[in-house]
């Protein structure tokens, strides 16, 4: 049988990139396998035969991880079978999304889902750069309606800008350098998600510029396919309200709407809002509309106040809670919010709360991460949650979703760069943030609340972070104006929402969405200006509570204290199946001992005391005796031709019966007796045998 493949290559930061059409997955409305290097990913596409009963365009990109593609059997000894995705799959099944989902018809009610499998993973070139290519050249080739193609790459900076680096080019995110995936039309950026340490809004700029270059290319590329492969795409019916339901409702509205969208609190406007449409269902009613007709009131509702929102941003510069279009919400910081807690913090922005309370633990309490690309510990977690209550809700709470799972990650990638190292604080660290409250941009509220919780448990974190989310309003003319620190309607009518937090010297990290096809260069600069400004104002209310980790833990927090052995030891340490690390920690009351690679011994516990007899009681076990060295303890025992010293720590040494004195020395209970202490030097060792000599003390 023949699989009818095709084969298109483009070479792209010096390897090829192959895009394969064939037979497999036929039933599908398109396919695609895409290669690069040896990173291998499946894309297919379905669309719905039926419309879903739905308010909202149903898509959804699911992200496989196949445990096979690293070549390893994952997961853990009771279930090496693939589960539910981890967090590193879901961000690249976001990564996905949020690229492609602008350029559909959000009218469309027939369910459409991508679906990405890493087939294969080199541990060098990026799943996520090989699955939205596939992914997109599957939907350009499809039936299905969108107005791709797009593409995107991973552009990095270290001592150079590098446009699609492998991972050994990038390395570790150290100062100056970043690592970023941008993502967009031929023409414009539509997703950015970056990480780094105080770089320039210049060089982020920067990054785009050249991504955008090499965006347009790749879209040529897929365009390659369309041409010889793509299918007609097919003519959806979108239903449309009736002419005459249009006019009534804006009759009936007037300047009603208005009134009820523009005010400074969000529950009262809520409230305004659904009042307004009840009255307005009634007075349809009253005019002979059907049920039928009345199906369209929330479209229509819709797009009546996106029109509104807009043009008065666009003519006036008005919002609907009143502020400059540059203007940032009121602002309240708090710390020490729960004293029994290691650290925490409140931070406010308008309507929109979060609370970050930061736990310390000790090294054995780093999360243990295996995936396809990553497999290795990490020690700081960041864990964010948003409650239905958030945003006065009642709902069933199922645990973190994409949205949470991406805006937690976020808030870490724009504190872990000024997190210090494991040799200067060896604790574990773990940062909660509890959105008590969400109009808008509680990732952002997440990112400050979280900064002044670590310095309040006493975190030497390097600097203060803070971040603010940046929106666009543009027509079709293409006037545009751009918001600073947007909430809840300005997101949801808007055409972006622009996350960037870093410190006042630099940018940590941003992250980019939107509803339009994308920025261009000019807007993507002015939004990083201006939230520069808007950044630097936040940093300082935040730092007028606290600008600096407290120099002291909190009384709640363990304690670790450290102590270094020679690598070659450890297993001495240890011992057979953990016999004498594990009888330590029961004589020594201490909550763990843990023990890296290079011999670094970290002993935690709540009781300072404790962990100081746990160390001494350590160091004298694995103290390495010298020649010449003087020691002294009990004599312990007695045998015929010597004696042995306890040293302390289990260890001991033999002081031969000759050692004692110069002169001849028949009976060993001459000189020695047991319970005796006494002064000696070391002479000798030898395979862990320590000898000693009393005689040579005075030499």
């Amino acid at each position: 049988m023949d699989l009818g493949r095709k084969r298109f290559t483009k070479e792209i930061g010096g390897r090829d990139l192959i895009l394969e059409v064939s037979n497999l997955a036929s039933q599908t409305n398109a396919s695609v396998i895409a290669t690069y290097g040896q990173t291998t990913v499946l894309a297919t596409v379905v669309m719905d035969k039926e419309d879903q009963d739905s308010d909202y365009f149903p898509l959804r990109v699911d992200y496989e991880e196949k445990f096979y593609a690293a070549g390893k059997i994952l997961g853990s000894r009771y279930m090496r079978r693939e589960g539910r995705p981890s967090d590193d799959a879901v961000l690249s099944g976001r990564v996905v999304d949020r690229v492609i989902r602008p350029l559909f018809d959000q009218h469309i009610r027939k369910g459409v889902q991508v679906v990405v499998t890493v087939l294969s993973y080199d541990g060098e070139n990026d799943p996520d750069f090989v699955a939205l290519m596939a992914a997109s050249s599957a939907l350009a080739i499809s039936d299905i309606p969108w107005g791709g193609p797009v593409a995107g790459l991973r552009v990095a900076k270290t001592d150079k800008f590098i446009v699609s680096p492998t991972n050994s080019d990038v390395g570790e995110v150290a100062k100056g350098k970043f690592d970023a995936f941008i993502a967009g039309t031929a023409e414009r950026i539509n997703m950015i998600e970056l990480g780094g340490y105080e770089i320039t809004e210049e060089d982020v700029a920067k990054a785009c510029e050249l991504a955008l270059v090499e965006i347009k290319e790749l879209v040529d590329f897929q365009n390659e396919l369309v041409r010889d492969l793509g299918e007609k795409k097919v003519t959806l019916d979108i239903p449309e309200a009736p002419e005459n339901l249009v006019n009534e409702v804006r009759n009936f509205l007037g300047g009603k709407l208005e009134e009820a969208i523009y005010t400074t609190e969000k529950k009262k406007a809520e409230e305004l809002q659904h009042a307004l449409k009840q009255s307005l269902i009634e007075h349809l009613q009253s005019k002979g509309f059907s049920e039928e007709d009345l199906v369209h009131i929330p479209n229509i509702l819709e797009e009546e106040t996106d029109v509104l929102i807009k043009r008065n941003i666009l003519e006036q510069d008005r919002r609907p809670d009143g502020r400059g279009l540059d203007e940032v919400r009121d602002l309240y910081a708090e710390t020490g919010t729960l004293p029994r807690m290691h650290g925490s913090a409140i931070f406010v922005r308008g309507d929109t709360q979060a609370l970050a309370i930061t736990t310390l633990g000790g090294p054995g309490d780093e999360q243990l991460v295996e995936n396809v690309e990553f497999s290795g510990k990490r020690r700081f977690l960041l864990h964010y949650n948003f409650p239905p209550y958030s945003v006065g809700e009642a709902k069933a709470s199922r645990g973190p979703g994409r949205r949470d799972i991406g805006h937690g990650v976020l808030a870490h990638k724009a504190l872990e760069p000024l997190m210090p190292k494991k040799d200067e604080f060896p604790y574990t660290v773990r940062v909660v943030s509890e959105i008590l409250s969400s109009n808008g941009s509680s990732s952002m509220a997440t990112v400050s609340a979280s900064s002044m919780s670590l310095m309040d448990a006493g975190v030497p974190l390097k600097a203060p972070v803070a971040g603010i989310a940046m929106g666009l309003v543009l027509d079709e003319s293409g006037k545009y104006k751009i918001l600073t620190d947007i909430q809840g309607p300005e997101d949801h009518y808007g055409g972006m929402d622009f996350k960037v937090a870093g410190t006042k010297d630099g940018i940590n990290a941003v992250q980019l969405d939107v509803k339009v096809d994308g920025l261009t260069l000019e807007m993507i600069r002015e939004t990083l200006s201006k939230a520069t400004k808007a950044r630097l104002h936040i940093l300082q209310v935040t730092n007028a509570v606290i600008d600096k980790p407290r120099s002291d833990l909190s009384p709640y927090a363990p304690r670790i204290l450290v102590t270094k052995i020679s690598p070659d030891r450890i297993g001495e340490l240890i011992g057979p199946g953990g016999k004498v690390i594990n009888g330590l920690i029961e004589e020594t009351g201490v909550d763990s001992i843990d023990i890296d690679d290079d011999g670094t011994v970290m002993v935690t516990t709540p009781d300072a005391k404790k962990a100081e007899i746990a160390i001494a009681r350590i160091n004298a076990m694995m103290r390495e005796y010298a020649v010449g060295e003087m020691v002294e303890g009990d004599i312990i025992k007695l045998l015929d031709f010597g004696a042995i010293v306890d040293l302390g720590g289990g260890k001991d040494g033999m002081v031969h019966i000759s050692e004692f004195k110069d002169a001849f020395v028949k009976d060993i209970k001459e000189v020695a007796k047991e319970g005796d202490h006494v002064k000696a030097k070391v002479i000798s060792v030898e395979n862990g045998r320590i000898g000693l000599s009393v005689k040579r003390v005075k030499e």
